[in-house]
């Protein structure tokens, strides 16, 4: 896909993989919308961008851990723009984030579930008439090798909690949720597909749950950019890539009757049942 003149909706990008995935795609001539909490930080990467010759992205400044941030930014979104090519649900914490002890979101719920999978999957439900009025489109969800089972009798992992399971078990959501929206969306021309982009890169995210980096920013970020503008995955869809090769997720994810569960919940947690 060339992407110039494209839009492209990257949560997240105020930093790490994100930001380096939005500054390539504004060198080749994609209106980025950038998005984080850190208004400075936003600040910096445009004047970057600005004064590098490229279009000057907009930033749209969200916590989404809170749901109703989610749906202001989605509604930011729409009203400001006519099109959205892609969107890359990049956002999210890791499994020492604000520390390893559990928390909770603003609207009650695991702080990891909520934000590495409920925001995005909210973004994703109220963007996606744009996406299907820009398509061909694209929706990339950034996700984990590391992944967890669904105890669907305790979603929120009220006992035996730890950081690193209720990750794993976000970003497996986002796979279940990918692989459902890929199904729905099937002859809409917008795809949609999920990736683990590489092990450990060199982030603040990695850095700050006492991990040595293993992996470039550079490394995770073209993977990325493969299933946003790769021609030969033009027509994919419902794929979970590690890097830059198609792989199998958890087996949960392939488990339809998982998948519902998870779709119905995702639809009451987010206010969209019955919507």
């Amino acid at each position: 896909m060339d992407m110039a003149g494209k839009t492209v909706l990257i949560t997240g990008s105020t930093d790490g993989v994100g930001r380096y995935v939005a500054a390539t795609l504004a060198a080749a001539g994609a209106s980025v919308l950038i998005h984080g909490r850190d208004a400075v930080r936003a600040k910096t990467l445009a004047g970057e961008i600005k004064r590098a010759g490229h279009i000057e992205p907009v930033f749209y400044q969200a916590d989404l851990s809170s749901l109703s941030e989610a749906r202001r930014l989605a509604g930011a979104v729409a009203a400001d723009h006519k099109r959205l090519d892609v969107f890359v649900s990049n956002a999210g914490i890791g499994s020492q984030s604000q520390g390893p002890q559990r928390q909770t979101s603003a609207d009650g719920h695991e702080l990891r579930f909520a934000v590495n999978y409920l925001s995005g999957f909210l973004l994703a439900r109220l963007l996606l008439p744009l996406l299907k009025a820009s398509a061909p489109s694209r929706v990339v969800n950034v996700a984990s090798l590391g992944q967890h089972p669904i105890d669907f009798e305790d979603v929120m992992i009220t006992r035996g909690y730890s950081g690193s399971r209720a990750y794993a078990q976000s970003k497996l959501s986002q796979i279940m949720f990918t692989i459902d929206l890929a199904s729905e969306l099937k002859g809409s021309g917008v795809t949609a597909n999920s990736l683990h982009p590489a092990t450990y890169m060199n982030t603040t995210m990695v850095r700050a749950g006492g991990i040595t980096p293993i992996s470039t920013v550079e490394q995770g970020g073209e993977a990325i950019l493969h299933l946003v503008s790769g021609d030969d995955v033009a027509g994919k869809s419902g794929l979970f890539f590690n890097g830059m090769r198609e792989a199998q997720a958890n087996p949960q994810a392939y488990d339809a009757d998982a998948r519902k569960r998870l779709g119905a919940l995702s639809l009451e947690l987010t206010g969209l049942a019955g919507a």
